[in-house]
């Protein structure tokens, strides 16, 4: 059975990227989904001088090891002011002090969402770029436009096109895990 590692680039209680990250995750077959909240890992603000005089966090370690465990991740990342949302960034900056290939070369299923038409398609683009650089093999990406007017709590995706492309990525994502 496949572990695969599910968050929302959030430290938002009530992200509307971790609830599609767990409404993807939930379609799979036959994984065991370990859901991680980011603010599990809130950590001091990332700085060269930070980590000179105390090391790295051990909240850094912790999410690393949740990478080491995981055969496939599937994240959706929130969008502040078309980049990453802080709580994110710095996770991933501390993290990637530890070993530059942090992803370890997992299969990545890529997604955002927010509130807007464009579903966080920035950051989107910008993550799809930058994780190859740190082992981050993405293998399948997914936008969900206007989060409100496409999902509901207890159905998720409610739009028949969209659900199927995401569907199609989750496809691509499972023959990726092998």
């Amino acid at each position: 059975m496949n572990r695969i590692l599910v968050f929302g680039g959030s430290n938002s209680r009530n992200s509307i990227n971790k609830q599609l990250a767990t409404f993807a995750a939930s379609r799979l077959n036959g994984t065991n989904n370990i859901i991680l909240d980011l603010n599990d890992f809130e950590m001091p603000i990332f700085s060269k001088e930070r980590e000179k005089e105390g090391g790295i966090p051990e909240k850094a370690y912790r999410f690393k090891e949740q990478i080491e465990q995981a055969d496939g991740i599937i994240m959706s990342l929130a969008e502040n002011n078309g980049s990453y949302s802080a709580a994110y960034k710095n996770i991933y900056d501390w993290v990637s002090r530890i070993e530059g290939n942090m992803w370890e070369d997992k299969p990545i299923l890529l997604m955002a969402t927010s509130p807007g038409k464009r579903g966080g398609k920035s950051v989107l683009q910008a993550a799809n770029n930058r994780l190859p650089f740190q082992g981050g093999n993405v293998v399948a990406t997914f936008s969900l436009p206007s989060f409100r007017d496409n999902f509901e709590a207890d159905q998720g995706i409610t739009d028949p096109e969209l659900l199927d492309e995401l569907r199609q990525q989750l496809s691509l994502f499972e023959k990726a895990l092998g």
